[in-house]
């Protein structure tokens, strides 16, 4: 795509997110309205934020979008929108800050745009394929190679009793390996958090055991825009078919991807 018409869909939607985040700050400790699997839950707010945006961004840059809540355009469309309007629902709904509003371009299927709100933080992260990353339009540096040991990890959180895809004793194996070598491990509970603190140098890595394209569309696009890699646990390019996420700087996803391996096949620990 045309890097000025790129950047110019990318400022509409930074205004268009930039009108939800009032609702997004008046909505702060809203109740749950839709119950969905296990205790996972959607506000009333986060249904009248992606009406709002989806329609917006139909209107304003003529592209559909899809949804958490509602789903809509394919993610294989020449171009489309991927919206999650309340990223970390649970945060949300509890009153923790840690919550955004997270905009992905696919274009074919694969990110060329993010967009990751947190507006509690006052943090408003952008990037188009090939960079900059910007905070509030103001471009952040490239990720630095780096190492594990003086990295800050984001790891998704986890019932040591679930099974599926990732069972909780297998996330508990790779969260050990991990601790031998980084103690800073944290667990926000906001996929597209923990990917746009990659993205800034905040975190040097991040884990997600999810598969939804809503929450990591945003993300991948800004990681990669930062110089960073993403991958799926076993190494192979994260893509929208992905069932895994792994984030990180140079140097530190390589060993990343080492100490995920040597807790061996998720199914060994159901």
């Amino acid at each position: 795509m045309d890097p000025i018409r790129l950047d110019a869909l990318v400022a509409t939607a930074a205004d268009i997110l930039d009108a939800a985040s009032a609702q997004f700050i008046a909505g702060h400790r809203a109740d749950s309205a839709v119950r969905k699997k296990g205790n996972d839950f959607a506000t009333e707010i986060d249904l009248a934020i992606e009406r709002q945006v989806v329609a917006a961004l139909r209107e304003q840059t003529g592209i559909g979008a899809h949804g958490e809540e509602f789903g809509g355009e394919p993610i294989d469309s020449e171009l489309v929108w991927v919206l999650d309007p309340i990223d970390g629902t649970f945060n949300y709904a509890a009153g923790s800050p840690m919550a955004a509003i997270l905009l992905g371009l696919l274009r074919n299927g694969a990110p060329i745009a993010g967009l990751t709100w947190l507006p509690f933080m006052g943090q408003r992260y952008t990037a188009t394929d090939g960079g900059p990353v910007r905070d509030s339009g103001v471009a952040l540096p490239t990720l630095d190679t780096s190492t594990l040991a003086d990295s800050i990890v984001g790891i998704q959180t986890f019932n040591i009793d679930s099974r599926g895809r990732f069972p909780g004793r297998y996330r508990a194996a790779v969260l050990a390996n991990l601790s031998r070598e980084c103690s800073r491990v944290r667990m926000h509970g906001a996929t597209g958090v923990d990917l746009a603190y990659v993205a800034s140098g905040i975190l040097g890595a991040a884990i997600s055991f999810g598969h939804h394209i809503w929450d990591h569309a945003a993300g991948v696009a800004l990681v990669r825009a930062a110089g960073g890699i993403v991958t799926d646990l076993a190494g192979a390019p994260w893509t929208a078919e992905s069932k895994s996420a792994l984030a990180a700087a140079p140097g530190v996803h390589e060993r990343m991807l080492e100490i995920v391996a040597a807790a061996g096949s998720p199914e060994d620990h159901l």
